[in-house]
């Protein structure tokens, strides 16, 4: 198997049938595919209209997890030498497909991102955009235009690597370039979505803003988080001797009672919050290890049932 296409479903009844044609068009021209569909929990009839649907495989996850775990039940299910994701919305265009994977050969990459220069959403999801844009090249740099844009081709080895939670999956391609893989970019055709509502809101963009946090602790402190947690706990108790310190000479040159310098209480504060970071430290990096050492792992999610048909 050359391709395989993912592609994750909520709520997208009206796009199915559509959707499924247009891919079929666009891969027939590029060789052996499959296409997985993975049904995260849609309390709709996308389920009814992926049965309709021949030669094709559906992931039927047990209840509605996200983009994120779908993304991950897709890859991980995934045959092909070259995966293919893309949104169920109709609003990424299986047309790029074939740019996408000619880049993909010709630049020798790893990964190569569609990016939504011009998008057809609503002005409240673009400043969502572009606030997220500019926190995450505060934090993790990972140098794209467009990370939250499902349509992407990924070489097997890239996408088998990875392992999606949460809303994860707005930080793949920073995720992949740490690890080591090459990521390419390019211009898409973004359509206005005919059929259903946007699942994007304020509430996942919150989710992802914690998410963020979250990939960019990872990066920096995932192999020894006593250095940051130590760092912050032995710099605390430094600056609260220090302040202590300075009490007690005021103590000694000047006879001021320790019980009417609210300095005192600050630095013996600041001291008790360094020595509590600092153990903290120690704890939260006997557990990475101790995880680390251990082969049980609890599933993240369900699958209820595979289809292929």
């Amino acid at each position: 198997m050359k391709y395989s296409v993912i592609v994750p479903i909520y709520q997208e009844e009206g796009n199915i049938p559509e959707l499924d044609s247009q891919l079929r068009v666009v891969m027939n021209k590029l060789g052996s595919y499959e296409i997985i569909y993975i049904n995260d929990g849609s309390k709709d009839n996308s389920l009814k209209e992926l049965k309709k649907l021949k030669n094709c495989i559906i992931i039927n996850l047990n209840r509605n997890y996200g983009q994120s775990i779908a993304l991950d039940a897709g890859f991980k299910r995934a045959s092909g030498d070259y995966i293919i994701s893309i949104d169920g919305d109709l609003q990424n265009d299986p047309k790029d497909i074939p740019k996408l994977l000619e880049k993909l050969q010709k630049d020798n990459l790893d990964v190569v991102a569609g990016w939504r220069k011009k998008r057809k959403d609503k002005n409240g999801i673009k400043i969502l955009t572009k606030i997220g844009m500019l926190f995450r090249s505060l934090l993790i740099k990972d140098n794209v235009h467009d990370s939250g844009c499902t349509l992407r081709v990924y070489r097997k080895e890239a996408a088998k690597s990875l392992d999606l939670w949460g809303e994860m999956h707005r930080y793949i391609l920073a995720i992949l370039r740490w690890k080591g893989f090459t990521i390419g970019e390019l211009v898409v055709n973004h359509r206005p979505r005919i059929h259903g509502t946007t699942n994007y809101n304020y509430k996942k963009a919150y989710k992802g803003f914690i998410d963020l946090i979250y990939i960019w602790f990872l990066n920096k402190y995932s192999n020894r988080p006593l250095h940051m947690f130590g760092g912050i706990g032995v710099i605390s108790s430094i600056i609260g001797a220090l302040t202590i310190l300075l009490v007690i000479y005021q103590k000694i040159a000047i006879n001021l009672p320790l019980n009417r310098s609210g300095w005192f209480f600050i630095g013996f504060f600041l001291v008790i919050i360094g020595v509590i970071f600092f153990c903290f430290g120690m704890l939260m990096d006997l557990t990475i290890r101790t995880n680390f050492n251990t082969s049980k792992v609890e599933k993240r999610y369900y699958i209820r049932n595979i289809m292929e048909k």
